[in-house]
């Protein structure tokens, strides 16, 4: 556990052999995993040892079929075909996503990818589970599986798990040790949980560092509950239906969002919550029904135009980075030439923990995942649209970046501007959404106030 870019990904990166084999960088001291040095070792003797679950789970995905991307990695430890046919199903359905087995990997949404990482991993019964946030896309029923399938393997010293992961309430109760990092990578303590926050609670919670029995919600107050003054929608949808190349992703939506209103939009994984949003700020085109943002169809709208209307924010941070270090990131698209403009980045930068004095020059792809979507988010903020269209907005967030994100949008939302946040994050929808739309199978199931 630590904060974000305090070395978590980049110490599991280590464990696997990825670091310093594959990724350069400066190296020294001493490790080994299962009696090698993945330093050194070759990597099918690292590979045999340890399953790794990356950060980002589409990164990892090599196959066009579901079932056929975890037969990948057992092929190429030399499975046997018959061990391999009654192996897929069970470590498919292990990770929540049987019958799913010909489902095109690329029409899987952000929690299903992360499944199919999962059971990737799962599927060759490794020794050591290195795990990278694995339920930071996973709705909250998945997220409690995950940690019974884990508590099992726990339990049963089927392999040792080594959890990188900031939803504590997962992870806190299957940890035997605790390694808390702090900023610049150095160890603040390691030890059994109840003696580690014992000695370092204070300085652990100081570094921003989510903890059982903290705050359950971010810093920033909610606003009332009660609905916006009755001005015009900023969003209108009616009727909308949309299908990728197999089964229907959205299916008759309708749904209107007022200026200065903060919508959490929830539902388990696959429901449809990406598409919607992907629609909404026109990304996509509908194949049936209307979407009027500021009155116009949002998919028909040039680039310039639209981005004054409505600002979209992935759920993979790096799908929609396009420059190369993080100042000219946050610039684009708001006039370089302009100073107010500058003025406006560099002291959300600055809010955001990525003050362009020490990020400005970095990749954005060097960034860790946290600070990535920071960086993914800052650009919408900047330009403070009529209406934010956040997937997943606070995926790999510390305490204090949760904290500051809530504060700006809150700002935002009182100036007028509206908040679309497909989330699974309860703390999130607890603290800063006033209104909460369920999706299910691509449907609008419930609509009504947070509570």
């Amino acid at each position: 556990m630590g904060p974000s870019g305090s070395g978590k990904s980049t110490l599991a990166l280590a464990l696997s052999g990825l670091v310093p084999r594959e990724l350069p960088g400066e190296w020294s001291g001493a490790l080994e995993v299962d009696g090698v040095d993945p330093a050194t070792a070759r990597g099918p003797e690292v590979a045999a040892r340890v399953g790794l679950v990356f950060q980002d789970p589409e990164s990892q995905l090599v196959m066009e079929r579901v079932e056929d991307d975890v037969a990948f990695g057992l092929e190429s430890r030399g499975w046997a075909p018959e061990a391999m046919r009654a192996r897929i199903p069970e470590a498919l359905a292990e990770a929540g996503l049987a019958g799913l087995e010909r489902r095109r990997t690329t029409r899987l949404s952000g929690g299903q990818q992360q499944r199919l990482a999962l059971a990737g991993a799962l599927a060759p019964l490794p020794g050591i589970l290195v795990l990278d946030e694995p339920t930071a896309n996973l709705d909250p029923a998945g997220a409690r599986a995950f940690a019974e399938r884990l508590a099992a393997v726990r339990a049963a010293r089927a392999a040792t798990v080594v959890l990188v992961e900031h939803r504590v309430d997962v992870a806190w109760p299957l940890a035997d040790l605790v390694l808390a990092l702090g900023e610049h990578g150095r160890p603040i303590d390691v030890g059994p949980p109840s003696d580690v926050l014992a000695r370092s609670r204070a300085e652990i919670e100081a570094s921003g560092t989510w903890l059982p029995g903290g705050p359950t919600t971010g810093g920033a107050a909610r606003q009332p509950t009660t609905a916006p003054p009755a001005t015009a929608p900023v969003l209108v949808v009616r009727g909308l239906r949309f299908a990728y190349d197999g089964p229907v992703a959205v299916d008759g939506v309708d749904l209107e969002i007022r200026p200065g209103e903060r919508v959490a939009l929830v539902g388990p994984n696959g429901s449809g919550k990406s598409t919607l949003a992907r629609l909404v700020a026109g990304l996509l085109r509908p194949l049936e029904g209307t979407v009027r943002l500021g009155g116009a169809d949002p998919s028909r709208l040039r680039p310039a135009a639209l981005a004054r209307l409505a600002g979209f924010v992935f759920q993979d941070p790096e799908a929609q980075f396009v420059a190369a270090n993080v100042r000219d990131e946050v610039m684009a698209g708001l006039g370089a030439d302009d100073p107010s403009a500058a003025a406006r980045a560099k002291a959300l930068m600055a809010r955001l923990g990525l003050p362009l004095d020490a990020f400005g020059h970095r990749s954005p792809y060097a960034l860790s995942g946290g600070e990535q979507r920071r960086l993914s988010l800052a650009p919408a903020l900047a330009r403070a649209p009529r209406l934010l269209v956040l997937d997943e907005p606070t995926f790999g967030q510390d305490r204090r970046g949760f904290e500051a994100l809530e504060a700006i949008l809150a700002e935002q939302v009182a100036a007028g501007t509206a908040v679309l946040a497909a989330t699974h994050d309860e703390r999130f929808i607890a603290s800063f959404a006033t209104r909460v739309v369920r999706l299910e199978r691509g449907r609008v199931v419930s609509d009504g106030a947070a509570r």
